[in-house]
């Protein structure tokens, strides 16, 4: 079955076309036609809307009341249906800092059902943690850290069934240059977060093969003009992608804007690190093993000193924000929120770009950015 989408505008991998037709056939992309070559067949009519790549989502721990650290598949799914709620058509499933077997237990779950979920796809798994240190721990618990090993993070692969796609450590940890090159190598995004670690240190990390940094400005050193630490890092290393959450609360525009104007687009991921409270009511819950509230769009821990844990962002809320603060134009958000998380973590050749032969996963967007449907192999199963 083949149909015709005709939209006021397109985003497609390299340009952003006004106008035109873009076919679908058997749930994949196939070519695009300008508004001057109208092709014969069905049309479906979005000629007040945008099209754009489905969103994904690298860095996520929870929605609709289910997290990932409870090691349940039918969770899992309930979030790849929730996910197409924000736009999101791929993401990776986030843990947390939790023991080996915790950890080893989630992989299995995972790669044990691979390619069945029904919502937006899991292309693979994201470890945040468990190779951290404490200053800069977050909601992550540092009674699980401890020094990277090649050895624990081999299992954990051969578990996940060669699902995980990113992990996240603290360079200053004993052996990380060393897991950096080892891990770096056999094709895992490696990135630097939740850390204290001096710029040397994470610049041996980048110089070993790391390529990105974990919300960049939150849980890290900050930059001063005699010691740039990780911010720094993050800012000035060439060629690595920088995580950032744009929901208002986590990082300033201004802040944003800095990172973007330094790094340019295709060098920054928008990622949401949402938990379970994300589409849910605000109150008490749980992130972890740590208590949290949530209210006024922020989750924070209920221990003092009450710091932010998590977010309730939506990717879709993310992309339209950066545009409504000015940090970025419409097709450069678009690139933030589905190219670049793609590209950053290996999963590039499935997501994350209109291309003809791909699955058709994608946005429809109203002029203003907001999400109007989101479409699952050339189906529509969202309607705002």
């Amino acid at each position: 079955m083949t149909y015709y989408i005709h939209a006021k505008k397109f985003f497609l991998q390299n340009t952003t076309e006004n106008g035109g037709y873009l076919e679908v056939t058997d749930g994949k992309f196939g070519d695009f036609f300008t508004e001057d070559n109208k092709p014969e067949g069905k049309i479906v009519d979005y000629s007040d809307k945008y099209i754009a790549p489905g969103l994904v989502d690298t860095h996520i721990h929870g929605l609709v009341g289910d997290d990932v650290m409870n090691n349940s598949w039918k969770e899992l799914n309930e979030m790849s249906e929730g996910l197409l709620k924000a736009g999101v058509t791929s993401w990776l499933p986030t843990t947390l800092t939790a023991s080996h077997e915790q950890l080893d237990e989630i992989c299995k779950t995972i790669g044990d059902h691979k390619g069945e979920g029904t919502g937006a796809k899991i292309q693979g798994i994201h470890f945040e943690g468990p190779f951290y240190t404490e200053k800069h721990k977050g909601a992550q618990n540092p009674k699980y850290f401890r020094d990277p090993s090649v050895e624990e993070f081999t299992e954990w692969q051969e578990s996940a069934k060669g699902m995980i796609k990113k992990i996240s450590i603290a360079p200053e940890r004993k052996g990380s240059v060393e897991f950096t090159k080892a891990v770096a190598a056999t094709g895992v995004t490696v990135a630097l977060g939740h850390s204290d670690a001096t710029f040397e240190q994470a610049k041996a990390c980048v110089e070993a093969g790391a390529t990105g940094f974990t919300h960049t400005y939150n849980g890290m050193s900050g930059l001063n003009h005699r010691a740039p630490g990780m911010v720094g890092a993050a800012m000035s290393m060439n060629l690595v992608d920088d995580e950032l959450i744009c929901d208002g609360h986590h990082v300033s525009p201004y802040a944003a804007r800095i990172l973007v104007d330094k790094k340019t687009p295709e060098h920054v991921a928008l990622i949401t690190d949402c938990m379970s409270a994300g589409l849910m009511p605000d109150g008490d819950y749980v992130l972890g093993e740590f208590p949290v509230t949530v209210g006024d769009g922020q989750v924070r821990l209920q221990q003092e000193p009450h710091s932010l844990a998590g977010s309730i962002l939506l990717l879709k809320d993310a992309i339209k924000n950066v545009v409504d603060w000015e940090v970025a134009k419409e097709e450069d958000a678009i690139t933030m929120g589905s190219y670049v998380p793609a590209k950053s973590t290996h999963i590039d050749d499935a997501c994350g770009a209109i291309l003809p032969g791909r699955d058709a996963d994608f946005i429809v967007l109203n002029d203003d950015m907001s999400l109007d449907q989101t479409y699952l192999d050339g189906e529509s199963r969202y309607q705002a």
